[in-house]
């Protein structure tokens, strides 16, 4: 546990200079946290007029599912829309990770740093837990702490608690804190398989955001009314993605040869 605990110290020391980096982790959280909460504040003041009535009416089978019987049109309204930004905090945990850990691995070869590390008595699998952990961590804090910030604005912006209720219920709970973090590794362990194959830190961040596309075809499905983001939803996310981590690490471990990497790089 030292060497992990050493080799996190050292990737958050050297990858949190980089400008790119901050930024994803700072602001990008902030910017996908306030658009939610800016249409919560922007339709309640709407009201819930005779035109809205029917609109909803025409579109049971979208709303039933995000709406509990005891809540108004309107108030349906904005739990559909602020639900159709649930897979931002989602998102917020496979971006984040991606930036960090395409340069842990190539960014240690442009600073030449990369020969000592694989010199010294390390196993593998302890290199591989302490850079991963080095990108997850960050990703998962950043993204707990974006929830926190939606969670607390819509408390001061929601006077009904019906619909508070309703726009935080366990979906959000089980997609932030347990998807969330799923997902982040995900995107670790693709970003090393990347990273150990590629010359250049930019190349590794382009072609590990591959991982992004399986989330967003949701989104867009869940837009066009194809896909229902439910509770049974997210959890069969969770089961899935829990096999997929193992054999997404799996693989990063075995294409991660030592020697061959030395050898290419030289």
């Amino acid at each position: 546990m030292n060497k992990i605990r050493t080799i996190i110290r050292k990737e958050w020391a050297e990858v949190f200079k980089n400008r790119m980096v901050l930024f994803t982790v700072a602001f990008m959280p902030l910017i996908l946290t306030a658009i939610p909460l800016v249409i919560l504040a922007v339709t309640g003041g709407m009201s819930s007029g005779s035109e809205l009535d029917t609109n909803l009416s025409e579109l049971p089978d979208q709303f039933s599912s995000f709406c509990p019987a005891d809540l108004n049109p309107m108030e349906c309204m904005q739990v559909y829309l602020v639900s159709q930004f649930m897979l931002m905090f989602m998102i917020m945990p496979l971006v984040i990770p991606v930036t960090i850990a395409a340069y842990s691995i190539v960014g240690e070869k442009t600073t030449r740093s990369l020969e000592p590390l694989l010199a010294t008595p390390i196993t593998t699998l302890e290199l591989l837990v302490g850079k991963s952990l080095s990108a997850v961590i960050p990703a998962i804090v950043a993204t707990d702490i974006a929830f926190g910030v939606f969670a607390a604005g819509a408390w001061i912006i929601v006077r009904d608690k019906m619909l508070l209720t309703a726009l935080l219920d366990a979906r959000w709970l089980i997609a932030v804190l347990i998807v969330g973090p799923l997902m982040a590794m995900s995107a670790v362990c693709v970003s090393v398989m990347v990273s150990s194959r590629v010359n250049d830190p930019r190349v590794a961040e382009q072609v590990s955001m591959v991982v992004i596309l399986p989330l967003m075809a949701v989104f867009f499905g869940q837009l066009a009314g194809l896909i229902t983001v439910s509770r049974q939803f997210v959890l069969i996310i969770a089961l899935g993605l829990i096999f997929v981590d193992a054999g997404l690490f799996y693989a990063a471990e075995r294409l991660f040869q030592r020697e061959a990497i030395l050898t290419r790089w030289k």
